[in-house]
């Protein structure tokens, strides 16, 4: 499924010649059309100041996967490949075998397409090219170089594309048949995908596969490599694009320690998955919570199909951890309620900014690198597909709660949400702020608690052990048996705060007041 809907994906947004790429190309040689340079040096597109073209322009260009194998990328490769010029540690030998496959690929070339472009750069690289120009001291030897004829990339060309899809295409030479698990078509199937995943957390910064098998634990059938999950060349150039393109776009992806969040839907859609994500605005909120709750949204673009998947990197594999399937309507209606369970007001009663992923997450932990993948994967279900939040959230914020010696609001507001998210009800909206007439005597012994506290505090600033951390487990069973005690111990600290801060001690003593009126007898248990 997954693999199908990547494809489809690459069909909608990608209109790039098979087994050609977006990548940097840095340095470009003018030539004419007898293949002499119009410039003594390459032009150099390097732009420091923007991070995508820091490497060079990025243009759509020859690309096929290669580790140490030598594989020269037509018209498109480093200098070493086209000049046989040695780089780095390299020595002249590998160079001068790397620029003979590039001189050979590119002979077969002219003579397939019979360009004159393609005859004017080989013209060029037959006749001691590094004497005609000059690459400079500051030339960066991992870059790659390309060719521009009478104004025009060489690359560019259709007959130029084409014949490098044919020279890299499985043809009928393909040692095994077999059904493709993406298309269901018979045919060759592919034993190495043809490009690697670039950019998943984890995973090796060459790039990692999203089919590979090279241990016989993980192979079956016989079936070895990519044979494992058959698919066919274009299928798999296909879902590789479509992972790369989703990676790379910010609107479509989303960053954690250790993992990558992609979503997208089958059509093109306005609507801002991401933002509502990372930093959600409270006009934005509101109005998709509102839109939910009187069902103003509109109903074609809510069957619009939603896909996201979780993603990881192993080494050089692509981990799938998660994987939702469903519709732009049902995300809208789950967003509302992710966002309105986890609503609390401010400490003075003010409406505050709704919370980012990034932030509820980060509640749970100490440090943003403490983060554990399934935390984030769990609260992203919840946001999109309305899974119930596990109560292992709860315990984390709880924890935290304890460690640091406070709650803070996007720890609250968490907590609220584990609470609430299994049946949020738009209409009531409880635990938004306080309600002093609750039914419950559970809710206001939880209030009595903070309060008896809040004396204790004010009365011994710096405390060490509070109330709370003495008795709030039998405070939360069997409230009968502590709750009248705490609330004797509590008078002398009032007593104190009459004598120093009597402003204080009249509020506290008010409002315990108020919460004891309302539990005429403690309960002798409470339940879960």
């Amino acid at each position: 499924m997954l693999l199908q809907k990547l494809v489809e994906y690459a069909d909608r947004i990608d209109r790039t010649p098979p087994l050609y790429a977006e990548r940097p190309i840095r340095y470009v040689i003018e030539l004419d059309g007898d293949g002499r340079p119009l410039s003594p040096e390459p032009i150099d597109t390097a732009d420091k100041s923007s991070p995508r073209t820091k490497s060079g322009a990025r243009r759509i260009a020859p690309q096929v996967q290669r580790s140490v194998a030598i594989k020269p990328l037509l018209l498109s490769d480093r200098a070493d490949y086209t000049f046989g010029r040695p780089r780095g540690t390299g020595t002249v030998e590998q160079a001068l075998k790397r620029h003979q496959a590039y001189m050979e690929i590119l002979e077969r070339c002219a003579a397939a397409t019979g360009e004159p472009g393609v005859a004017a750069v080989q013209q060029f690289l037959q006749n001691a090219p590094l004497g005609a120009i000059e690459l400079g001291g500051d030339f960066d030897e991992s870059a790659a170089l390309t060719f521009r004829v009478d104004g025009g990339f060489v690359i560019d060309l259709p007959s130029v594309q084409a014949f490098w899809a044919n020279e890299h295409s499985l043809g009928s030479a393909s040692s095994k048949d077999a059904q493709c698990l993406v298309c269901g078509r018979e045919g060759p199937v592919l034993s190495r995908l043809p490009s690697n995943i670039k950019g998943i957390p984890g995973g090796q910064s060459s790039g990692t596969a999203l089919i590979s098998a090279n241990e016989e634990a993980f192979e079956s059938y016989g079936l070895e490599a990519s044979r494992v999950a058959p698919t066919c060349e274009s299928c798999a150039e296909k879902f590789t694009k479509a992972l790369n393109d989703l990676l790379a776009t910010q609107a479509n992806s989303y960053r954690f320690p250790g993992s990558v969040f992609i979503f997208w839907t089958r059509e093109e859609s306005a609507f801002s998955f991401r933002s509502f994500l990372d930093r959600p605005d409270a006009e934005e909120v509101r109005a998709l919570m509102a839109s939910v709750r009187t069902g103003t949204t509109v109903a074609q673009l809510d069957e619009t199909a939603f896909f996201a998947a979780s993603l990881s990197g192993s080494g050089g594999r692509a981990v799938v951890r998660d994987w939702m399937n469903t519709t732009v309507g049902d995300v809208k209606r789950n967003l509302a309620r992710w966002f309105g369970a986890q609503r609390l007001v401010g400490w003075d009663g003010s409406e505050p900014d709704p919370l980012g992923l990034h932030q509820l997450a980060g509640a749970t932990v100490r440090a943003m690198k403490d983060l554990p993948p399934t935390t984030t994967r769990a609260m992203l279900r919840t946001a999109f597909i309305g899974t119930p939040p596990p109560d292992s959230l709860l315990y984390q914020a709880m924890q935290r709660n304890r460690a640091e010696q406070r709650v803070t609001y996007p720890r609250a507001a968490l907590i609220k949400l584990v609470l609430m998210g299994r049946d949020y009800d738009y209409e009531e909206d409880d635990m938004v702020s306080l309600n002093e007439e609750h039914p419950s005597a559970a809710y206001h012994c939880g209030r009595l608690l903070a309060e008896l506290e809040a004396a204790q505090r004010r009365a011994i600033p710096g405390v060490k052990a509070t109330i709370t951390d003495r008795f709030y487990g039998t405070a939360s069973t069997a409230p009968l048996s502590v709750f009248p005690r705490l609330v004797r111990g509590a008078q002398p600290h009032l007593g104190k705060l009459e004598r120093d801060n009597p402003g204080v001690q009249r509020a506290l003593q008010r409002r315990i007041e108020d919460i004891c009126s309302r539990v005429p007898a403690f309960p002798r248990t409470l339940t879960m």
